[in-house]
């Protein structure tokens, strides 16, 4: 069988995205995987499926990691997706909704960059229990769509030279997190409004170059820690600077809370499964 499909990447964090809405493709997890493979397949972050909507939106979002495991939600994939289906009808669009398991998110298109509306934050905790050996700083958590832990580093240059593959794989298989685990973002203040990070995924089990849940997570944890006024600016190791707005509706709650940045088409094929 022939699967034909399109590569995309946003700040970096490369995506499969395959039309699926006439439901007629079914990818197991093994095969998924075999296409992120960087060696093998295609090579990517994840895959993307455009499946018809449920529950009134204009599609339906549905996002594997390159281990093949179905996750809730990826900022940076939505802001690809919502590029995607933006062009798939012969006018394109200046906004779409998409239902996805975190629930119902919107996309914008602003020039060439995608604004996405996130779902509002969930089980925010600053100062957690938590500690992994070589690293005293506090670990802060936050489920932005997916789950994140968030600590600081205490410069630019030592984030540059941070250990982020082991230090997140600790914090990922930590048992406070357990059993759905973490992804694990490690930040640093250039500015006060303005922040840079390198996060470990979850799922792909390694550092990536950009996160987009990973971005709002340590935006808005920056923001507490420091009164941070939005939006906050966020470099990710793709070298792409990104933006984060939000509204403060209670001490540690938010609303209206977006995330800026670019979502490009890389190229398109067609690949043996």
């Amino acid at each position: 069988m022939l699967l034909h499909f399109f590569k995309m990447n946003g700040a970096g964090n490369d995506f499969i995205i395959i039309d699926n809405r006439d439901l007629s493709i079914d990818l197991d997890a093994d095969t998924i995987a075999a296409l992120c493979d960087r060696n093998r397949g295609i090579g990517a972050d994840g895959l993307l499926a455009v499946e018809p909507a449920r529950k009134g939106a204009d599609f339906r979002f549905r996002y594997y990691n390159a281990d093949g495991g179905e996750a809730e939600m990826c900022g940076n994939g939505a802001r690809c997706f919502g590029r995607f289906t933006a062009h798939l009808g012969e006018i394109v669009l200046k906004k779409v909704t998409f239902e996805t398991i975190a629930g119902t998110l919107a996309a914008e298109m602003i020039g060439e960059d995608v604004r996405i509306a996130m779902s509002e934050p969930k089980d925010l905790k600053l100062n957690t229990d938590a500690k992994i050996p070589g690293h005293d700083a506090p670990l802060h958590f936050v489920n932005t769509g997916v789950p994140h832990v968030v600590t600081f580093l205490p410069s630019p240059e030592a984030l540059d030279a941070f250990d982020v593959f082991n230090h997140g794989a600790a914090i990922r298989h930590h048992s406070a997190f357990a059993p759905a685990g973490t992804n694990a973002n490690f930040a640093a203040i250039l500015a006060p409004d303005h922040i840079s990070i390198r996060t470990f995924e979850r799922g792909v089990e390694d550092e990536t170059l950009a996160c987009g849940t990973g971005m709002v997570a340590s935006a808005l944890v920056h923001h507490l820690l420091t009164g941070a006024a939005s939006p906050i600016k966020v470099d990710v190791e793709g070298g792409d600077t990104l933006e984060i707005g939000f509204e403060k509706t209670g001490d540690q709650s938010f609303k209206n809370v977006t995330l800026t940045g670019p979502a490009d088409f890389v190229f398109e094929g067609e690949i043996d499964i």
